[in-house]
């Protein structure tokens, strides 16, 4: 069995994001529910992972966990997936002598 957790809104999230949200059974933010661990429910878990956290009943680390993104099995290690860091362009304008 695994324990999901709506910890982010589905609101300005895709359509098809927002109805798996409600397939899941979940209604609102901080809300648990109990699904079997099955393909079908891992692939709905898989959609959207960034707004839940998913935890099997027997305890143990989170499955998939947005308030950590860095935990999720996509990053292997947070630390090499860093941005690079973007160069502001020059001010625009006329110079001062």
């Amino acid at each position: 069995m695994l324990r999901i957790k709506l910890v982010k809104s589905p609101i300005g999230h895709n359509p098809r994001n927002r109805a798996t949200v409600e397939a899941l059974g979940l209604r609102k933010i901080g809300q648990f529910v109990e699904k079997e661990d099955n393909s079908s429910i891992r692939g709905m878990i898989h959609k959207i992972q960034n707004l839940l956290v998913v935890e099997s009943t027997d305890g143990g680390e989170p499955i998939v966990d947005a308030n950590h993104p860095g935990s999720s099995s996509r990053m292997i290690n947070p630390k090499n997936h860093k941005l690079p860091a973007i160069e502001k362009p020059a001010p625009k304008g006329k110079k001062k002598k």
